[in-house]
């Protein structure tokens, strides 16, 4: 890096930081948390609990977003005074410094990008996730299987918790269906960009005659929907079966028909749980499922309406990704209209710059 690409940097960033103040309006939030101390000093302010809650809940939102703000704003004003100063003093010393640290200070920039995109009202929840694997037989189910690892991966990287809702192995190979909770901050924020079809091209290797094959499978993600939320759900409308449980889970799973599989008729949203020994344990989860699927449907609906995204993106049947690992290695996202050449790595959970990606991308055009 020489001087003429660091203040060019420097200029970059100072519109961006600039750019987002006019998004976060710093002092806005101030006056809000006035407001709010104000409020809490008040001697009956405890007794609507509720109200409380959330009100809580709002002034750790708008103090997390202002802080960050405040952290990444100053960041770049004392790169500029040094800048500046270590210029006029002809300080080689601090000028390689600072062009050292050009990649540390940028990425600062980046996180507090990201961290805007995800201020959404359901980005910090939970994320509820289903995998099911398209037509296909054995290699969908594989490819359904090296999905899910791929998240798993990617939870672990990102220090999310993972817990297994329901899961069917395959016949021969992979899985036949998996649903899991992914426990963590921006977990549905980060993860809601997965949602659709993913595609994948590559020698099969349970062809022996090495013949290439293409797979499909659907990812599905919605956001774990707190209990103050209420959606509407006419128990007419529901098919509730049980059977036995399939997988890991010991003896006693498999004897006892404690597994939920809940059908909700106007839809046709199909839910499934096994995780509990217990058969009123999954109904309830099922149903949690259920209402996170249907509050996530809603909001797909509404963005519609509002003209934000396309008819044909509705719903979890648009493909969103290819994974091409043969004749040539390339995984292209079809929103951001960017590749990556990294399979293996992708493949091992490294999407989170794939991701960001996406949201960069879907914050342009809405």
């Amino acid at each position: 890096m020489d001087n003429y690409e660091y203040t060019e940097l420097l200029k970059t960033l100072s519109t961006k930081v600039e750019n987002i103040a006019g998004v976060v309006k710093p002092e806005s939030i101030k006056a809000r948390l006035k407001e709010i101390e104000e409020m809490e000093n008040d001697q009956n302010f405890w007794q609507d609990i509720a109200k409380a809650g959330a009100i809580g809940k709002e002034k750790t939102k708008i103090s997390n977003i202002l802080n960050n703000f405040l952290n990444a704003k100053s960041a770049v004003d004392d790169a500029k005074d040094l800048y500046e100063l270590a210029n006029s003093e002809n300080d080689e010393e601090t000028i390689n410094s600072l062009f050292a640290e050009a990649g540390e200070l940028e990425d600062k920039i980046v996180n507090l990008e990201i961290s805007m995109l995800l201020s959404g009202e359901d980005d910090g929840k939970n994320a509820i996730v289903t995998i099911h694997p398209g037509a296909g037989g054995t290699e969908s189910n594989d490819w359904a299987s090296m999905l899910y690892r791929m998240y798993l991966r990617f939870c672990e990287r990102e220090g999310f918790k993972v817990e297994t809702l329901d899961f069917q192995e395959g016949e021969e190979a992979g899985l036949k269906d998996v649903s899991f909770i992914v426990k963590g901050v921006n977990a549905y924020g980060y993860l809601k960009a997965e949602n659709g079809i993913h595609r994948l091209v590559r020698t099969s290797p349970f062809d022996s005659a090495g013949r290439r094959h293409t797979s499909f499978t659907s990812v599905m993600v919605s956001p774990e929907i707190d209990d103050d939320i209420e959606i509407e759900i006419d128990e007419k409308d529901l098919k509730i079966d049980t059977y036995r449980a399939g997988g890991a889970g010991g003896q006693h799973v498999n004897k006892t028909e404690s597994a939920v599989r809940i059908t909700h008729a106007p839809t046709g949203i199909v839910v499934q749980c096994q995780n509990d020994r217990s058969q009123h344990k999954n109904k309830a989860t099922a149903m949690k499922m259920l209402k996170s699927r249907l509050y996530e449907l809603e909001l797909m609906k509404q963005q519609e309406a509002a003209g934000s995204i396309e008819k044909s993106e509705i719903g979890w049947g648009h493909q969103i990704r290819s994974y091409v690992l043969f004749p040539y290695q390339q995984v292209k996202d079809n929103r951001s209209g960017e590749a990556y050449s990294q399979t293996d790595a992708i493949l091992d959970g490294d999407i989170k710059k794939l991701i960001e990606g996406v949201l960069v991308s879907q914050k342009s055009i809405n």
